[in-house]
């Protein structure tokens, strides 16, 4: 592994650095949130069409720059320092992955460039609050999650005279900027139980019988929403075969959490640096609070997490964009996402009385972590799961 980044990294980072100091300040945010797409088209415009963002992964020929999950991950861990609310990660992260991987050569020309352009947005639609459980990060994702065959999740059912005409009902309660995405990358349930699988489809944002509704999140720099497919036509993503769609969930699921990774790792990078900024200004007895060795103490045990944190982050996407076939964007997730809480944690207590109020920023690092986490892990599932895949707690039988 080649710890240094290139030039196009380094220059990478700094163009997002300097885009987000000059566009994306706290009051920005506060008041992205508030819009109804909930970001600013301007500065998804600036991503998508000027910095060409979206497509960062996504192969020349389809109007993308031709990089890998590396310089996306370096991407996100800058937007994440700002807690910039856009669509990049689930257009980026989760669903231009998909549609690369299983998508007919017809559906990618038609939908990979807009995407890289910025001019699509999208995103993936699971059922219920599975998401974590349909990328295989908390669990095997070869289950019935989507549905089963059962009331509940996301149908989908073929015409009579299987034409190719599909057609969904149910819905999906927690899908990221699912309010907005021009896109919707569904998983269903299909066969019923004689041919029980997982399909993926293409349902436009604004198809007939499609009702989104924004929900209230803990996190309103992450908006979510609720999909409602009401006999919705769909087109089929990939040929329809079940362990296809499991494993590429999967590998997606793997790259996202090695984007998120990196995402948290900048904002609990920030979460330390501004509570430093506080600590050394701040005085109490005749000195700045930051020179008492508790408070010293403590703040050296976040800088060490966090660090930590991005070490796991740089090699989970080093090993992605490397294609080494490790899976470690789960256990970087789970690092990535202790140390953010644990920094903004330390940031709400260390800045005393104001740390604790509406006005202060320290509660929206505190909200990415806790949302994350709730959406993505937890933590200690996230462990696990990685524990089983590398069979660390498989009973060997003692050989003669």
């Amino acid at each position: 592994m080649d710890a240094a980044f290139t030039a196009e990294q380094d220059e990478i980072r700094r163009t997002l650095h300097e885009l987000m100091n000059k566009r994306c300040g706290p009051e920005d945010v506060k008041a992205a949130v508030a819009t109804p797409d909930g970001y600013d088209p301007a500065l998804w415009s600036a991503l998508g069409g000027e910095l060409g963002l979206p497509g960062l992964a996504l192969p020349e020929r389809y109007g993308g720059v031709g990089c890998a999950t590396t310089e996306l991950a370096l991407a996100c861990e800058e937007s994440g320092r700002a807690l910039a609310p856009s669509p990049l990660l689930a257009t980026a992260a989760l669903a231009a992955p998909l549609v690369l991987a299983l998508g007919a050569e017809e559906q990618r020309g038609e939908l990979l460039p807009r995407i890289a352009s910025g001019t699509l947005t999208a995103t993936l639609a699971v059922p219920g609050e599975s998401l974590a459980t349909a990328l295989g990060l908390t669990g095997d994702n070869r289950g019935d999650w989507s549905g089963g065959g059962r009331a509940g999740g996301v149908q989908a059912r073929q015409g009579d005279r299987h034409d190719g005409d599909w057609r969904l009902y149910g819905q999906a309660d927690q899908v990221l900027d699912g309010h907005s995405a021009g896109l919707l990358v569904v998983a269903a349930h299909a066969g019923g139980f004689a041919r029980s699988r997982t399909l993926l489809f293409l349902v436009r944002g604004d198809a007939e019988g499609v009702v989104r509704t924004r929900r209230t999140s803990l996190d309103e720099t992450r908006p979510r929403a609720r999909v409602e497919l009401r006999d919705t036509a769909a087109e089929l993503l990939g040929s329809g075969e079940g362990d296809e769609v499991a494993e590429a969930l999967s590998a997606m699921g793997d790259a996202a959490a090695t984007v998120l990774a990196a995402e948290a790792v900048g904002a609990a990078e920030r979460a330390l640096e501004r509570t430093v900024e506080h600590v050394r200004g701040r005085e109490q007895f005749g000195r700045p609070i930051g020179s008492f060795q508790a408070v010293k103490h403590r703040l050296a045990d976040v800088y060490v997490q966090v660090q930590a944190a991005r070490s796991a982050a740089y090699y989970a996407a080093w090993s992605a964009g490397a294609g080494s076939g490790e899976r470690t964007g789960g256990l970087a997730l789970a690092q990535a996402l202790e140390a953010l809480r644990t920094a903004a944690s330390e940031a709400v207590q260390l800045h005393g009385g104001i740390g604790f109020t509406w006005e202060h920023d320290a509660h929206l690092y505190l909200k990415r972590a806790t949302g994350d986490e709730l959406l993505f892990g937890p933590v200690h599932l996230l462990r696990a799961r990685a524990a089983e895949s590398a069979e660390l707690f498989t009973r060997q039988e003692a050989t003669a």
